[in-house]
């Protein structure tokens, strides 16, 4: 493993331009690896953070640039860490300045698992990623990772109205739709708090799984909680960037459920019971991601991730249409629906 090194140089300020935290990196990077290197993207997602490929000799890591007073490293190592531990193949760390936002880690390839669907059946990577979770899970304590508490399921779910109704469809809701909106969220997020708690990867969808060996390699996991059990799950087969047919969902969900039970995690013995805790975790999910989605254009001046939209709009308006408690959702997903204009006048 390469020794972290600490550059003397004064950190990069949030305001300074990707060229010179670029000069930076490569300054860094070369007191780290001691050796003539190339550094070419990698990769960007939809937070502040940049990673590139660097390759000397034999050798490739992966560099994350993450600007200091936007992101902070210091979560990805830890739950970097903790990962390990559990028996799951995230990526090591091989030098670090917390203080610049920048890491190398070790490196995965370039085939992410939603790369690979295109031309491998699912089932067998679905089966690697179902039991990497199990064992994430698994290695849950109190008190390691930060909660995913009522506050922050009711932030979540105020993106949808800020950012998903106001910036994006440009409405105001009425004060009935307002009050159906907000019964709906205290239910949900009722729902979540009563389920068992156990490390929650936060993302863990097809895009940041890698094809590895062991498989898979899981990525962005900074933003890890200790939450409800089902969420993981739901956002490994509810995905943004690709829709699975329901018996589909339904079958992975099911072997999810009978792994987890032998393993001797918490997810009770009534199948149709965990499935409406997995389907309601689902929807908080959805509304969240449709809020987010809605921020990265408008104020963050990302695109591309708008046009992901429709597809969790249809996954939240089938949950709330198969629960009679979530009629008035329902209702008002369809007339949100109704008022939406087509993509291209509003992009």
């Amino acid at each position: 493993m390469l020794k972290s090194h600490n550059s003397p140089l004064k950190a990069i300020e949030l305001q300074a331009s990707p060229d010179v935290r670029l000069g930076a990196l490569r300054s860094w990077l070369a007191a780290c690896i001691k050796q003539d290197f190339s550094i070419t993207p990698a990769s960007a997602d939809a937070s502040f953070r940049r990673y590139f490929r660097v390759v000397a000799g034999a050798r490739s890591w992966i560099a994350m640039d993450a600007p200091p007073g936007r992101e902070d490293c210091g979560p990805f190592v830890r739950v970097a860490g903790l990962m390990r531990e559990a028996g799951v193949n995230a990526p090591r760390v091989e030098a670090q300045d917390l203080e610049q936002g920048f890491l190398l880690l070790t490196d995965f390839g370039d085939t992410t698992y939603l790369a690979a669907l295109s031309s491998r059946a699912p089932d067998p990577l679905f089966a690697d990623a179902v039991d990497a979770l199990i064992n994430w899970q698994l290695a849950s304590r109190p008190g390691v990772l930060p909660a995913y508490d009522e506050a922050l399921l009711r932030r979540e779910c105020e993106l949808f109205p800020q950012w998903y109704i106001a910036h994006h469809l440009k409405l105001t809701l009425a004060p009935a739709q307002r009050q159906a909106l907000d019964r709906t969220v205290g239910m949900l997020i009722a729902l979540a708090r009563a389920q068992p708690v156990v490390y929650v990867h936060r993302d863990y969808m097809p895009r940041n799984l890698m094809v590895t060996e062991p498989n898979p390699g899981v990525l962005d996991f900074q933003d890890a909680v200790y939450g409800p059990i089902t969420y993981d799950m739901v956002s490994l087969t509810r995905d943004a960037f690709v829709s699975w047919e329901e018996e589909r969902v339904l079958d992975w969900t099911v072997r999810y459920w009978e792994k987890a039970r032998r393993a001797g995690l918490p997810v009770g013995g009534d199948f149709g019971a965990f499935y409406r805790d997995f389907e309601w975790m689902g929807l908080q999910r959805h509304l969240k991601v449709l809020g987010i989605f809605a921020r990265i254009q408008y104020r963050d001046g990302k695109g591309g991730y708008l046009q992901d939209t429709p597809r969790f709009m249809g996954y939240a308006r089938a949950v709330a249409r198969r629960y009679s408690e979530l009629a008035p959702l329902a209702r008002l997903l369809d007339e949100l629906e109704e008022s939406t204009p087509p993509t291209s006048a509003r992009n």
